[in-house]
């Protein structure tokens, strides 16, 4: 599938009626059969009080129709079941959606210009696919990204499975920043000098749009985190004070071993699923801590009520992996990706909004954005075929490079012993070396870039080719 420009959009909007309205596809992925009635996003502006300073206005959001508006629903869905939803489009601005980590087809992926054209306004646009895997995802738009996220366009997606263990409670965090003045209003998305280094950070630290929120959880239960990064910028370093917390899952994925909470460090885009066995004393307080930097900062507390359950995580059964193709690493083609700076400094016209620098690049690239003549890809995968993503981070900044369509096993570290976790998002430490292996099973164009939004925005992307 090409690159998509302005100059063949109107051949993409003429055709656009094929797959928006999310008919049945047979295939590995997304398939569409018997579609449910869609869950309704509502793509609208709100307001809400953040901070002491009163009500923040041109909050971004999703909303049903007819409903009010608020943090972004959590989206339910089932594994191996359909789903749907319908995006309708009240912005000032074109918009789409992101299914961050969701397997689907590459049409369903939401990236204008390479799998869909925009929903601009007073239009709608219909999703329609079965995630084939269970886990902790979210959901963003991928245009004029910057913007629509960092005012608000970040929702959880918690895909069940009929066969997960049996918890006592669930409480779903939904961690971002925002940037903020002192009068409680927006102040400038970024700082250039910010964007050429680590990114620049919000001013309001919130999970769920609230700062440090307190839920209750039943006394000496066993409690399923699920913690989602939907942050532009910021990585955290998270611990759990005052509670046992394990590790049970990262970024939709079980952990080859689970093992306590102790200082992992996670970062835009990605995901963690915790089982929390809460104190037993009524009125104990278990705080989740973000310890990078020179002062912990509280995330969220969890507070003991009711009499203690007693029960052991040990006790908790294991997740069942999803049903993602093993690579073959002794046959595996090795692809070489090279994280750098840039000293071109040109203004680019990125995806749907730009930022007017480039101040990053991979192997070398400052991805171009839409362009008159469309960008290569990274690499033209064979499908069916495994490959070995050759990471090497040569800057002094972490970067957490995420990969839409498909997930990778992690191999190796040139800093680190590492698990052999499975995920689509890596948080790649500076002067790392990293092998990342997947099989190019799901057919088309697919992004592969920095979840620092400004990095992103500013050239640390590319995409590959799957035919």
């Amino acid at each position: 599938m090409p690159l998509l420009t302005r100059r063949n959009l109107l051949k993409v909007s003429a055709v656009a009626g094929a797959y928006g309205v999310g008919v049945a596809v047979a295939g590995k992925f997304g398939l569409a059969e018997a579609a449910p009635e869609p869950q309704v996003l509502k793509a609208l502006k709100t307001q809400a009080t953040l901070t002491d300073a009163g009500i923040t206005k041109n909050i971004m959001t999703w909303g049903d129709v007819g409903g009010d508006a608020g943090l972004p629903p959590v989206l339910r869905m089932t594994k191996g079941k359909p789903y749907a939803a319908r995006l309708t489009n009240t912005l000032d601005e074109p918009t789409t959606i992101h299914w961050h980590g969701l397997r689907i087809l590459n049409k369903m992926d939401g990236v204008p210009f390479m799998t869909q054209p925009y929903v601009y306004t007073g239009d709608s646009f219909d999703y329609s696919f079965t995630p084939p895997d269970a886990g902790t995802f979210w959901y963003h738009p991928h245009c004029n990204t910057l913007a629509q996220m960092g005012q608000g366009m970040t929702g959880v997606i918690v895909v069940e499975d009929d066969a997960d263990p049996t918890f006592d409670s669930e409480v779903v965090l939904n961690l971002r920043d925002w940037r903020l003045g002192g009068d409680g209003q927006f102040i400038a998305a970024f700082r250039p000098r910010d964007a050429a280094k680590a990114g620049t950070y919000g001013t309001v630290r919130t999970a769920n749009w609230h700062q440090e929120p307190q839920y209750d959880a039943p006394a000496g239960g066993l409690i399923r985190v699920r913690i989602a990064v939907t942050d532009v910028t910021r990585i955290f370093s998270m611990k759990m004070e005052g509670a046992e917390a394990t590790v049970i899952a990262i970024d939709g994925n079980p952990v080859p071993k689970r093992f306590p909470l102790d200082l992992l460090q996670i970062g835009p885009g990605q995901r963690l699923d915790l089982a929390v066995r809460m104190p037993d004393s009524e009125g104990a307080i278990a705080t989740l801590e973000d310890i990078r930097g020179t002062t912990p900062k509280t995330i969220a507390r969890l507070r003991s009520v009711g009499t203690s359950l007693k029960r052991n995580v040990g006790d908790l059964a294991v997740l069942a992996e999803n049903p993602i193709a093993k690579p073959d690493v002794s046959s595996a083609q090795k692809i070489s990706v090279v994280l750098s700076a840039t000293a071109e400094n040109a203004p680019v016209d990125g995806i749907c909004g730009t930022l007017g620098y480039s101040f990053w690049a991979i192997n070398k690239v400052p991805w171009p954005g839409d362009t008159s003549d469309p960008t290569a890809p990274l690499a033209e995968l064979k499908l069916g075929r495994s490959y070995i993503l050759q990471l090497e981070n040569v800057t002094p900044h972490t970067h957490p490079i995420h990969l839409h369509g498909m997930s990778f096993t992690v191999l190796s570290s040139s800093t680190r012993e590492v698990m052999p976790l499975v995920t689509d998002t890596y948080l790649v430490q500076p002067d790392e070396k990293v092998q990342l292996a997947f099989v190019a099973d799901n057919p088309g164009d697919w992004l592969l870039h920095c979840h620092i939004i400004e990095h992103q925005k500013t050239g640390m992307t590319s995409y590959v080719r799957v035919v």
